[in-house]
């Protein structure tokens, strides 16, 4: 890929590659060397990528395919491939979220769910354990007309698709909480599930905040997130002062 920028970017005809942290784990790897320095051997965990949930082997090219188009990378052929199959997938999901079914439904047909789950979409349904669109045509004959890859992909979306939500969540709340203050005198040994490299590093910086501690190279998002559990349970256990 970079062989064919540089052979583009030569002639004129592409523009430079910027891949973040939600699309890729070059994206990752990038903007850890440049914000956090080299001070120690850099290794790519995906503990680092606090999208990893997203960065998922599966869906590589819904992700980066676009970026290849824009800086020309991408021809017109795997383009058209490629917009083709995002079409097939797109439409095949429209056909499972427009068909629903209630547990009774549900279980008259053999799937197993739980008797008092209301009533839940096609996709909904893919993403619970033991159903796949195999089963759904049990309920929906016509699903039998997807094709296999496009179902592959439907099966893998609708699994992660509860804990994307979940983490999407998370990030936003990360984010409002960025400008956290971290008192003084945190034990950083005592938060449960810490390494003991993030652990020191937190305990002899002493960063002022939530955001600061996120720049400090060696200390990764998922230790970030137990810092803040750990400071709303203390915070919980924390009895208020007597007005």
């Amino acid at each position: 890929m970079i062989a064919g920028w540089n052979a583009a970017r030569a002639a004129g005809g592409a523009k430079p590659i910027i891949l973040d942290r939600a699309s890729a784990y070059m994206g990752v790897l990038i903007d850890d060397l440049v914000t956090k320095g080299v001070t120690e051997p850099y290794r790519m965990f995906t503990s680092r990528a606090e999208y990893r949930l997203t960065l998922r082997a599966d869906n590589a090219d819904r992700r980066l395919t676009e970026f290849g188009v824009q800086t020309g990378v991408v021809g017109p052929y795997r383009a058209g491939e490629f917009a083709a199959k995002r079409e097939r997938i797109a439409s095949a999901e429209r056909l499972l979220r427009e068909r629903s079914a209630t547990p009774f439904q549900g279980r008259a047909a053999g799937l197993e769910i739980s008797a008092d789950a209301g009533r839940r979409s096609a996709f909904q349904l893919l993403g619970l354990p033991g159903i796949d669109c195999a089963r759904l045509q049990r309920l929906w004959p016509e699903l039998g007309g997807i094709a296999p890859d496009v179902v592959e992909q439907l099966e893998n979306d609708a699994q992660y698709a509860v804990y994307l939500g979940r983490q999407d969540a998370d990030i936003a709340a990360f984010r409002r909480d960025e400008g956290l203050e971290l008192p003084a005198d945190l034990d950083y040994r005592a938060v449960t599930g810490i390494s003991t490299e993030a652990a020191q590093k937190l305990a002899a910086i002493r960063p002022a905040t939530l955001g600061q501690a996120s720049r400090i190279d060696g200390v990764t998002p998922a230790a970030l997130t137990l810092v803040l559990a750990h400071l709303r349970s203390r915070n919980r256990r924390t009895p208020r002062a007597a007005a």
